[in-house]
């Protein structure tokens, strides 16, 4: 099936017991065991089934079905937040409780706020240390790899930054060296691209944006590629291929195959750490999900006329969107999104951080948010905002600086969201001749 088939029908046909076509919301902690050896089969991981939804749940396994097969994955793990899924990625192949300390992950500078902060300064305290590279360039990647490396670790289209990451020159390189490439894919979506086909190993999203794309629910995924080999890189990678004795000697590699990696966060850091994603929440989510192929045309086709604007307006700086011919993305947004650009756009407000401010106050129509994927167009000012506890340097590292205006174009008519970012530069405009004046 084709990925808009996929995301109205995968994971659920209808309700066995009442003909219902809507995914049931089972709002549940508990299941029923049929005995006592059906309660040791579900606890031994012997056997497939619910038995208490910190765990997993119905309505939760179709979203991930419906995920998993949307980006081309053999399972996936849903979670209360893209963060939690994010660190449920990086805790899950760096595990350090062997004895193996000094674990590193290597990452690109253009990443969103949280999930630097999350890797420079949250995973250290727990021995996992972060490396970043120079730039997004498999070879300023290659140059942080050493015999500690467990993962590298991109956004496919950098937040806010809007780079656009060449996923088979990086998974290239992360296999070359023994270790599995991990993307968030949170801003391009399956539907403007699947990295799993351009060989990465792991992929993360925050549902709570573009998949959903109604603001409505919190939530986070992680879906299995199943192509990478842990069984081969056994001395890396023990938690996959030597006996858990929290499970009786269980082998994730051999129980679970392809699906190993999923299995073991499900296991042994979601059943312990709780991160679970609602059925309330799963159930809008799938909601959102029935019509992303839909929104995301709308949403590249507005932001491609925003960002014309942007560029021809005198009260802006410079504009990054991939879709220009002369953007040095622009090779990579062709080959990995048929030219087809997220909604996501930065650009510069003339006059500087004050500037920006001024602008980011006068908007009407487009909302001061720090979400992204919206059906309605949101507004952030990183610098004030998403990056503001990183120092300037590592900010313009990943691509904000103090006058940057990050846009996630939404689905209202581009006329009404061209007029007011118009109105909202005028008046940035305005307000610093009123100040130059003053002095």
């Amino acid at each position: 099936m084709r990925p808009e088939t996929i995301a109205i029908h995968s994971g659920f046909d209808s309700d066995p017991a009442t003909h219902a076509v809507a995914v049931p919301i089972y709002q549940t902690a508990a299941y029923a065991f049929d005995s006592a050896d059906h309660a040791t089969a579900l606890f031994n991981l012997e056997e497939d089934g619910y038995l208490y939804s910190r765990i997993s749940n119905p309505t939760v396994a179709v979203l991930e079905k419906r995920v998993a097969d949307l980006e081309g994955g053999v399972a996936a793990l849903a979670t209360a937040s893209g963060q939690a899924a994010l660190h449920y990625a990086f805790a899950n192949v760096a595990d350090t409780s062997n004895g193996s300390g000094g674990a590193n992950i290597v990452a690109t500078p253009q990443l969103y706020g949280t999930s630097h902060t999350l890797l420079a300064h949250v995973m250290p305290r727990s021995g996992v240390m972060a490396r970043f590279a120079a730039g997004d360039s498999a070879e300023a990647m290659a140059a942080q790899i050493d015999e500690n490396t467990r993962a590298l670790f991109c956004e496919t289209v950098g937040n806010p930054a809007g780079n656009v990451c060449d996923i088979e020159a990086i998974a290239k390189l992360a296999h070359a060296h023994g270790v599995p490439l991990i993307v968030d894919n949170t801003v391009a979506t399956p539907i403007l691209l699947r990295p799993i086909e351009y060989g990465a190993d792991i992929v993360v999203h925050s549902l709570t944006k573009f998949m959903g794309g109604h603001g409505s629910a919190m939530g986070g995924i992680l879906v299995d590629g199943g192509n990478f080999d842990w069984q081969a890189q056994a001395g890396r990678f023990p938690q996959f291929t030597q006996p858990d004795e929290s499970y009786h000697g269980l082998v994730y590699a051999e129980r679970f195959g392809r699906a190993a990696f999923t299995a073991r966060a499900r296991s042994v850091l979601q059943r312990t750490t709780g991160a679970i994603l609602s059925p309330m929440s799963a159930f809008l989510l799938l909601q959102g999900i029935e019509t992303v192929a839909l929104r995301v045309a709308r949403h590249v086709e507005n932001a491609r006329a925003v960002a014309g604007f942007l560029k021809t307006s005198k009260h802006v700086e410079w504009v990054e969107y991939a879709g220009f011919p002369d953007s040095r993305y622009h090779a990579l947004a062709e080959k990995y999104l048929g030219g087809q650009v997220p909604s996501l756009l930065t650009f510069g407000v003339k006059g500087g951080f004050e500037a920006g401010k001024r602008f980011y106050d006068a908007l009407k129509l487009v909302k001061r948010l720090v979400n992204i994927g919206d059906a309605k167009s949101l507004a952030c000012h990183p610098a004030s905002t998403t990056h503001r506890q990183m120092p300037e340097a590592e900010q313009r590292k990943a691509g904000v600086t103090p006058e940057a205006i990050r846009l996630s174009i939404g689905i209202e008519h581009v006329d009404d969201i061209i007029a007011d970012i118009a109105q909202a530069l005028a008046a940035a405009r305005a307000g610093g001749q009123v100040l130059r004046a003053a002095e």
